[in-house]
């Protein structure tokens, strides 16, 4: 089981949050991490007017193409010839049929740029713009065959390399924890934060357990096989519950996490709180 881990936007964030959760009396330490991912889209090229025609039983090119026609109606109610826009009025967030209207009218001619943003210079009509739309290949690949039959079709791969940053929260008292989660609010993902909130619950209750089976018994191999047994471990909530499932090395790992923060002792096969 793994250490509560904070992500932070950039180097800067990540050694403020430190300090600040060091002030706190709560133990952590940096991580820096370079991470890479690799990701298929099938694209496929058509005016609207041809791609709604041959679409099919295509659904995912169906949906597409709706999301499509919505933003291109609310994209041109606002949009009068001859009036420019900034970039930020005409997209949105989580839409990515926007940008691919956008596009296609501005490879038309519809939209060009100038100092004042992007000027529409006419009235385009959706049946004749082109477009480019793109599709995770994991969404798609049912349809493969039929959209390569269909349509002008390309293949393309992405590698994202990007460096992340992080602070590890090496605690495992609930009180504590959610200190930390406090302190990190103003600096980590709120995704990070919701996934550090479980592992802290986690944690929490497997350090528990081990201090009180640490009680009654002596030898490491019989306290790992008493929390065997008991796999997996409850923590109930008001809005539900976790699960806590583990294997006999990472209970080894945690061990050394309780020996490091002063919990308990360990001794080749001995153990002691």
């Amino acid at each position: 089981m793994g250490n509560l881990k904070l992500e932070v936007l950039s180097r800067k964030d990540m050694n403020a949050l430190s300090r600040e959760l060091s002030r706190a009396g709560i133990m952590n330490r940096t991580r820096e991490e370079v991470t890479s991912e690799v990701l298929h889209y099938v694209v496929v090229r058509g005016t609207y007017d041809e791609l709604v025609e041959k679409a099919g039983n295509v659904e995912p090119l169906q949906w597409s193409l709706e999301g499509v026609r919505v933003s291109f109606e609310r994209m041109m109610e606002n949009w009068k010839p001859g009036e420019a826009k900034e970039p930020e009025e005409l997209l949105e967030e989580g839409d990515p049929e926007r940008i691919s209207v956008l596009t296609a009218l501005m490879e038309s001619g519809f939209v060009v740029e100038e100092e004042g943003g992007l000027l529409l210079t006419g009235n385009p009509l959706l049946d004749d713009l082109r477009l480019e739309l793109h599709f995770p290949l994991s969404e798609i690949e049912d349809y493969l065959e039929e959209l390569e039959e269909r349509f002008e079709t390309e293949m393309i791969t992405e590698y994202n390399m990007e460096k992340r940053y992080f602070v590890e929260v090496i605690e495992v008292e609930g009180e504590l924890i959610e200190r930390a989660l406090d302190v990190a609010g103003d600096y980590a993902t709120e995704e990070s934060i919701v996934e550090a909130m479980f592992e802290g619950i986690a944690r929490s209750v497997l350090a528990d357990t081990i201090l009180k089976l640490a009680e009654k018994y002596r030898r490491k191999n019989e306290l790992i096989k008493a929390l065997m047994e008991m796999e997996p471990l409850v923590a109930e909530g008001k809005s539900g519950r976790v699960n806590v499932y583990f294997d006999e090395d990472a209970l080894f790992d945690f061990l050394r996490d309780l020996q490091t923060l002063g919990y308990l002792k360990v001794k080749g096969n001995r153990i002691w709180v």
